[in-house]
């Protein structure tokens, strides 16, 4: 849809006044190459390659719905080229999406390299994702909003940085609760850690990998990190890959989550689902530590599978 600021959502907030999730990110169109050997620099490697959709922001919407939440919500910007191709597979997915139009740039590519071992290296061309404006953006959109996620990429580009400070302000006047997915440890160390996390400030929740909450604080121990965290909002929630996660509140480790055992396929989006099924179960009731064994399950089920959104055949 490419109607005006708060526009698309009417009837879903109706069907669930109260308990919806509204992410903000980014959707991507995602070419995923599968690669067994070595990459052979200047002539050809043997691949596996497929076009799918992708986006932090849009696999986390499409997770949460995946794994229980009934009423989520997507407000993104795409060009031209994809609209209806993104838009019908969000649908699919069980996600409200409100996809502003943006017939300037396109819609955000990422070529996900993935090597033998499932782990992705990723070649990232944002496009219209960060052109999210505040313009975009109407505090009618939280209306039946009982969380906001907002995906850390917005904070990598002047225009949509706005745009995620202002929803964040709109949330904290209504009360509901923000969660962050830094996204990026490259995109961090060139906007600069300080600048994010005053960017950030006032969220409820921080949900970091290993590498982003290290960087976040200084410090070289994970847990140290997930603990000083947790001193500047009430939840750190730091995904440890195949370790699974940690759970800081009040500047405390308080659980270590164990992983749950998956044949890793690509490892494209494990995080992004993590996230769907942490804020699903948090919407559903659940405390931080029982969502984050909800995340890590999820995030099994992401790494068996090519892409980063769950199959919805």
């Amino acid at each position: 849809m490419s109607d005006g600021p708060g526009g698309g959502f009417a009837a879903a907030g109706s069907a669930n006044r109260g308990g919806a999730l509204l992410v903000i990110g980014d959707v991507v169109t995602d070419v995923v190459a599968r690669y067994r050997t070595p990459l052979a620099h200047g002539t050809d490697t043997a691949a596996e390659i497929r076009t799918l959709p992708g986006g932090a922001g849009a696999n986390a919407a499409c997770w949460a719905a995946r794994t229980g939440c009934a009423d989520v919500r997507l407000l993104a910007r795409v060009g031209t080229d994809a609209h209806g191709w993104h838009e019908e597979r969000l649908r699919q997915a069980g996600v409200r999406a409100h996809l502003v139009v943006d017939d300037r740039a396109p819609t955000a590519t990422v070529i996900c390299l993935v090597d033998a071992s499932a782990e992705r290296t990723l070649l990232t061309d944002s496009g219209a994702s960060l052109c999210l404006s505040p313009a975009d953006w109407s505090p009618s959109l939280l209306d039946g909003v009982a969380r906001l996620h907002l995906s850390g990429y917005l904070f990598f580009s002047d225009v949509s940085r706005r745009l995620a400070v202002t929803a964040l302000r709109s949330a904290r006047e209504r009360g509901v609760p923000v969660s962050v997915d830094p996204a990026s440890a490259g995109f961090l160390k060139e906007l600069g850690t300080d600048r994010f996390l005053a960017a950030v400030e006032g969220v409820e929740t921080l949900l970091p990998n290993a590498d982003e909450a290290e960087l976040l604080t200084g410090l070289t121990d994970t847990a140290d990190a997930a603990a000083e965290l947790s001193r500047r909002v009430p939840v750190a929630v730091v995904t440890l890959g195949a370790r699974g996660a940690l759970v800081a509140e009040a500047g405390v480790v308080r659980a270590r989550v164990p992983p749950v055992p998956a044949r890793a396929v690509d490892s494209t989006g494990a995080g992004d689902a993590f996230t769907g099924a942490f804020l699903a179960a948090r919407l559903a009731g659940a405390d931080a530590v029982a969502a984050a064994v909800e995340g890590c399950r999820a995030g099994a089920r992401a790494v068996a599978v090519t892409g980063g959104r769950p199959d919805v055949t």
